[in-house]
């Protein structure tokens, strides 16, 4: 058996070390060069998040009125007539049911903000085609679903000096993971 390699076995060995740490550098340093770097028009596009207290609502308005036909259009064949239910969640309903037995967690008896339902819908409805509706219609279509569940009247219109404003019925039950010192 075999105890010492060849020096010829060594220097290859070497060499193909020498070879991978070289590229591996050069790698490091330059990049694979894929892709492109993001202008600021691209990335404020990308940038729809709208925080709890309305920072990053966009400009537009809508009411409960003009919301009923955005919701028959995009959203009654999965959440059914007026949100209680159909293949996917029940929008409405479900108050007081929070700390029972069996809660029914809906738009309004959960949810603790306002500008939390415009960037849900803003962001990820219509299920089969998110990032469809215009600013216009994600207010109107909030504000119908804020109407059905009795926390705005129909004529109420949404934008965004009006939605941060909205007052949920489940707000107060919502605990701070991290409050503030």
């Amino acid at each position: 058996m075999p105890t010492a390699q060849s020096p010829m076995s060594i220097s290859k060995v070497g060499l193909v070390t020498v070879a991978a740490t070289l590229f591996a550098t050069a790698f490091a340093q330059e990049g694979p060069n894929l892709g492109v770097t993001p202008s600021p028009e691209l990335i404020a596009a990308w940038d729809i998040s709208v925080a709890a207290d309305g920072t990053g609502l966009p400009p537009g308005s809508g009411t409960a009125i003009d919301g009923a036909s955005v919701y028959t259009r995009n959203c009654l064949a999965c959440h059914g007539q007026e949100g209680e239910g159909l293949l996917h969640d029940r929008l409405v309903g479900g108050h007081g049911t929070i700390g029972g037995p069996a809660p029914t967690k809906t738009v309004g008896s959960y949810w603790p903000y306002a500008t939390t339902i415009f960037d849900y819908i803003r962001r990820a409805m219509p299920y089969l085609q998110p990032q469809t509706l215009s600013d216009d219609e994600t207010y109107a279509l909030t504000a119908y679903l804020l109407y059905l569940n009795g926390i705005i009247d129909a004529d109420q219109v949404m934008n965004a000096a009006t939605l941060p404003e909205v007052e949920m019925p489940n707000l107060k039950n919502f605990v701070l993971a991290y409050p503030e010192a």
